[in-house]
């Protein structure tokens, strides 16, 4: 019985309409927000990192835990943007929560699925015996070139999960499926990234997506119909609706962890962010399906159930909804300068 035992949130209050980015382009702003069905992405302060904010949804998890830092054996930091090209964020992290300096620590890349992938290390240690808990962050403020067509999208956020036994929710299974597809990549010393337009959806995406959810079901024996929930990598709304729909999902079933349209793509924590808001309403009982999605290209799928201990913990911290909800608009000029777009 291993899983969730705490899970936390964070986004910046700061935000950027899409039709905004589109108009300083020349762009026509109808035609973006139909083309991502993103209203607005959450910019990260000058203030903010992805350590900052991987600490603050490292709280929100711990809080909902209910356990002593010190029972907290591994640390997995999970993020493209990492402040440091040498020197770990999770070192930062681990003191500023207050864990354990006996703790294995490591930094993790794997573009939008580092976060995930920290989940899997972590339940593998705690069912190992070797730890008591560990904890899974993916945090990013995402890099996007200015006019390029990621920059309507690419978002910041942070989400935190604790792992070990007696959760909120079990981690019934996982599936991973990993190829070599080039669609999204950023070379030592680039600002921004690349990518590959026309591999990043047929080969990339939905290759992994749908075939990481499908061994999974395969795997444990399920079928659509016993998830009650869906969340999918989300780097706009379209993809994933298109994903859920092709798997045969009905839209009540993803429109809850479908946040994307309100924050844009967090990267690292983008599916994350999905599953904390789902978790923020699930019942005890219900089962969720998680598929994450990182450039390179590789999915991590998982079911999840919800168990009783949801009820109690949920409200000991807040939810991904009151970020969501808690927002500043600025316009092109303070984005830029926020996140640094203006090279001299």
């Amino acid at each position: 019985m291993i899983g969730i035992v705490g899970y936390g949130a964070y986004i910046p209050r700061f935000r950027i309409k899409t039709t905004d980015i589109a108009k300083t382009w020349g762009r026509n702003p109808e035609e973006i927000r139909e083309a991502l069905l993103v209203d607005e992405k959450s910019v990260a302060d000058l203030d903010e990192d992805a350590i900052t904010m991987a600490v603050e949804a490292g709280k929100n998890a711990l809080l909902r835990s209910q356990i002593d830092t010190k029972d907290v054996g591994c640390l997995f930091v999970g993020s493209e943007s990492h402040p440091y090209v040498v020197k770990p964020s999770g070192t930062v992290v681990a003191e500023a929560l207050q864990l354990p300096t006996s703790l294995m620590l490591a930094d993790l890349e794997f573009a939008c699925k580092a976060g995930t992938a920290g989940i899997e290390i972590c339940h593998a240690f705690v069912k190992s015996g070797e730890v008591k808990y560990g904890m899974a962050i993916g945090s990013d403020t995402a890099q996007g070139r200015p006019g390029d067509a990621l920059e309507y999208t690419a978002a910041s956020g942070a989400a935190a999960f604790v792992i070990g036994k007696n959760p909120l929710a079990i981690i019934e299974g996982f599936h991973s499926y990993t190829t070599d597809t080039s669609d999204f990549w950023r070379r030592e010393g680039r600002h921004y990234p690349s990518h590959g337009g026309r591999f990043t959806g047929e080969p990339a995406y939905f290759k992994h997506v749908l075939t990481a959810t499908r061994g999974l079901m395969e795997k444990l024996g399920v079928k659509k119909d016993d998830f009650d929930y869906v969340v999918l990598h989300m780097p706009n709304a379209k993809f994933p609706m298109r994903a859920a729909k092709i798997l045969g999902f009905e839209k009540e079933k993803y429109l809850p962890g479908l946040i994307v349209t309100k924050i844009g793509n967090a990267y690292s924590g983008s599916s994350l962010l999905g599953l904390c808001a789902t978790l923020d309403i699930a019942e005890p009982g219900q089962r969720i399906l998680l598929t994450s999605y990182g450039s390179g290209a590789g999915s991590d799928s998982f079911s999840i159930i919800v168990t009783d201990e949801i009820l109690q913990r949920r409200e000991l911290a807040k939810k991904t909804g009151w970020y969501v909800n808690r927002k500043e608009y600025i316009d092109y000029g303070t984005y830029a300068m926020m996140r640094g777009k203006l090279k001299l």
